[in-house]
């Protein structure tokens, strides 16, 4: 019972702070004493969206951070991008929210990247990317492409748990579209980027991953996330970590992970790409 009560005097205390546009000031140690893990039990693949959202619409807006050295435009919208890359399967779910009205975006396109279990990045050739001698990496598209939202604005897509590279935690970017046009071959146009902003996962979630091969395999030093530099700043208005399920008994069965994202969907922010993905591969921009 006082279990229950707690759960439900908090819940209405969230609600009537939302109704009343309060937003309370965050820290990066209140977002990392937090357990991410769902107490929800019986989640699966084909759980409703509404039961992962009933309680978690957040109409708090998601800092802008850094797109960081390896975002590429010109991908494509798929739901499946893993390539074949060897991994933790990651089934993710996201939904994007207008701060200005509270209501999920729809027909929003979501750019979503991260490096695979090595700590690498598809698409860019650059020193401190993996092997820079690998002129291939160039035409590789794995752990990268965009998925629209629907009608509930919720994006989904399947990965595999990012690796983790030298001075940065385990993270994703993301990047939104809004009113870009879809063309045949499945590559999108026009619009504005309405937010660039990155997800992160719980450290006790990171270690069990990291104890499982091809993960267990990578030498490079962490960062844990109490010493990143861009979860606070995300951390100071918002919890910028994804909530998540595992799937079986182990990380190793799959893992279901969910956020909402707040947003301002009239925003417009210049990002600039280091390749562009063509008919023909990749193309490296200048600089």
């Amino acid at each position: 019972l006082e279990t229950r009560a707690i759960t439900r005097r908090s819940a209405l205390a969230e609600e009537i702070r939302q109704q009343r546009g309060i937003v309370r000031k965050r820290s990066t140690e209140d977002v990392l004493s937090t357990d991410h893990e769902t107490n929800l039990t019986g989640v699966t693949l084909d759980i409703d969206t509404g039961v992962l959202f009933s309680g978690d619409v957040k109409c708090v807006l998601q800092p802008e951070v850094t797109q960081g050295p390896y975002y590429v435009d010109g991908e494509l919208v798929r739901h499946d991008v893993r390539d074949g890359e060897p991994g933790i399967d990651l089934w993710a779910d996201i939904q994007v929210v207008d701060i200005n009205t509270c209501d999920p975006i729809p027909n929003l396109y979501l750019d979503w990247w991260h490096a695979n279990a090595s700590g690498v990045y598809s698409g860019v050739v650059a020193d401190g990317n993996g092997d820079s001698s690998d002129a291939s990496n160039i035409n590789k598209t794995f752990t990268r492409g965009l998925r629209p939202t629907s009608s509930e604005g919720v994006a989904q897509l399947l990965s595999i748990f990012p690796g983790y590279y030298t001075g940065r935690t385990t993270h994703v970017h993301i990047l939104a579209h809004v009113n870009a046009t879809l063309h045949r071959n499945q590559t999108l146009s026009g619009g504005h980027n309405a937010h660039v902003g990155q997800f992160f996962f719980d450290q006790s979630l990171i270690s069990a991953v990291s104890a499982v091969a091809p993960y267990s395999a990578s030498t490079k030093e962490y960062t844990p996330n109490a010493n990143d530099t861009i979860l606070a700043q995300e951390a100071d208005s918002m919890d910028p970590i994804m909530e998540y399920a595992l799937l079986g008994d182990g990380v190793e069965d799959g893992i279901l992970a969910w956020i909402t994202v707040g947003l301002d969907a009239s925003a417009d922010y210049s990002v600039s790409s280091a390749v562009t993905w063509t008919a023909h591969g990749g193309v490296a921009n200048q600089g």
